[in-house]
């Protein structure tokens, strides 16, 4: 039988929004991926001010030194004498700053422009299109590499390079689903109507692009946050004394086989932090697809 609040839930109906939140909620990978990316997020946020090392602080009484309680050292130290549990938040810290920024500054570019080709089509759609096409074909390897011997290495240069080459998709997605809203008969009524093309685009075209735009962000921010770690781990990223995941990745592969814990902390926040991504971006795809019940 059901209860008075869900009768009167069931009366009144569900907004797109509460009801993909409704299902969300029922996903328990999704669920518990949010709460352990929080939690990493939170950690690399305050962490580093509540520990008594600092990432660029050597103590020469404990390199290499395993993890355990032994001068406060929990993660063990670098063969600089570097505490890695700081070093790691740190690295996260800049490994999620560069995702997130790089991620919303191409997610903006590929819906802008997604969008502009897939409404005014013709030759127009043809040559950005053809533009993308291009973009694709240069590897962007080659792009890093001229960028930091020209500009140099820093950090606004890793989140440009990043961007860059990383609009391209959501710019596919965005024009494909527009060709298709577009032609859609609820569109064809609102027009009938004398709906205006402002309310048509932000009450019927937007709403359905939204879910797929925040499923390809999830998506695209590991991809950004991998993509840092390579650069790094190829001396093309962060450089010291700024330090990422790639970078203390790098570190380990090194003295892999001496100090295995200088590889396999980075490396595991690092995994976790981008199956955390895919699993939320699992949930947020059957939450918000409108084929749903």
């Amino acid at each position: 039988m059901l209860k008075p609040k869900e009768i009167e839930t069931l009366v009144q109906g569900r907004s797109l929004w509460s009801d993909a939140r409704l299902r969300f909620m029922r996903n328990k990978a999704a669920l518990v991926s949010l709460g352990l990316l929080l939690f990493v997020a939170l950690a690399c946020i305050i962490g580093p001010w509540l520990l008594p090392h600092a990432f660029d602080s050597a103590d020469w009484d404990a390199m290499s030194a395993a993890p355990g309680w032994k001068n406060a050292h929990f993660w063990g130290t670098d063969d600089a004498g570097r505490d890695l549990l700081v070093r790691c938040l740190v690295g996260g810290r800049v490994s999620l700053t560069v995702g997130l920024l790089a991620t919303l500054a191409s997610v903006s570019l590929g819906i802008v422009w997604g969008a502009t080709a897939g409404f005014i089509g013709g030759k127009v759609d043809a040559l950005m299109m053809r533009i993308v096409d291009m973009m694709y074909a240069i590897p962007y390897l080659l792009i890093a590499i001229l960028l930091v011997t020209i500009l140099g290495r820093e950090f606004y240069l890793v989140v440009l390079t990043i961007t860059v080459f990383s609009w391209m998709d959501m710019a596919r997605v965005v024009r494909g689903q527009t060709l298709s809203l577009r032609s859609m008969e609820y569109v064809e009524a609102a027009r009938a109507m004398g709906v205006s093309t402002t309310r048509i685009i932000f009450r019927h075209i937007v709403p359905n692009l939204l879910g797929v735009v925040v499923i390809y962000t999830t998506v695209t921010v590991p991809g950004v946050i991998l993509t840092e770690s390579v650069l790094s781990f190829l001396g093309l990223g962060i450089q010291e004394p700024m330090t990422s995941w790639g970078v203390l990745i790098q570190d380990g592969a090194k003295a892999m086989e001496v100090t295995p814990w200088i590889l396999l902390f980075p490396a595991g926040l690092l995994s976790v932090t981008l199956y955390c991504f895919n699993f939320i971006g699992d949930g947020l795809r059957d939450a918000l697809d409108p084929k749903e019940r």
